[in-house]
């Protein structure tokens, strides 16, 4: 009996916590998510199988949202990153605004607090694709201007981390409170 269940809702698992182990288990999957279920049970401290288990249900919770490859910009021709910020009239998060996601060389879209209304991510393989991608902004209704901000080098740049800073220094000037 093949029948066609995509419109039936599935029973979502129950909301689990992510733990000291499945922390360290995504510490490894972020570097390298080609690693063998072996090899990832034994830098974790777990069997093979007790791995491969918990990968699945960090999968089933949503933890692992999905599993990409990072490419490196000059293999694609997409050597500059910049970040524009888009001022809007209104609010920011049009359907014709967010249309600019069909285009590659978009990477990412956030609607911020603060001086702009949203903030882009993009490559581009020179200044003049940059420009033809600002000129396609300007031509979309509500968009008041631009400011874009052209990386000289990137020191960092990674993927989610599972780690969480435990306590965060105090500076020097607050250490002592006032009351």
């Amino acid at each position: 009996m093949d029948e066609e269940t995509d419109d039936i809702l599935r029973n979502k698992p129950a909301a689990r916590d992510v733990d000291a182990i499945d922390r360290k288990i995504l510490g490894v999957l972020v570097d390298d998510a080609t690693v063998s279920y072996a090899e990832l049970g034994d830098r974790v401290g777990l069997s093979p199988p007790a791995a491969h288990e918990r990968v699945k249900r960090l999968r089933r919770s949503g933890a692992i949202r999905n599993t990409a490859v990072i490419i490196d910009p000059k293999a694609v021709k997409k050597p500059l990153l910049a970040f524009v910020h888009i001022d809007t009239r209104g609010w920011g998060k049009t359907p014709e605004l967010m249309a600019v996601s069909e285009y590659p060389e978009v990477e990412e879209i956030h609607t911020v607090a603060g001086d702009t209304c949203m903030l882009l991510k993009v490559r581009t393989e020179d200044t003049r694709a940059l420009e033809g991608l600002l000129a396609r902004l300007y031509e979309t209704p509500g968009v008041t201007s631009t400011r874009s901000y052209v990386v000289l080098s990137t020191y960092l740049e990674r993927p989610v981390q599972p780690g969480v800073t435990a306590n965060w220094p105090t500076p020097k000037h607050m250490a002592e409170p006032l009351y």
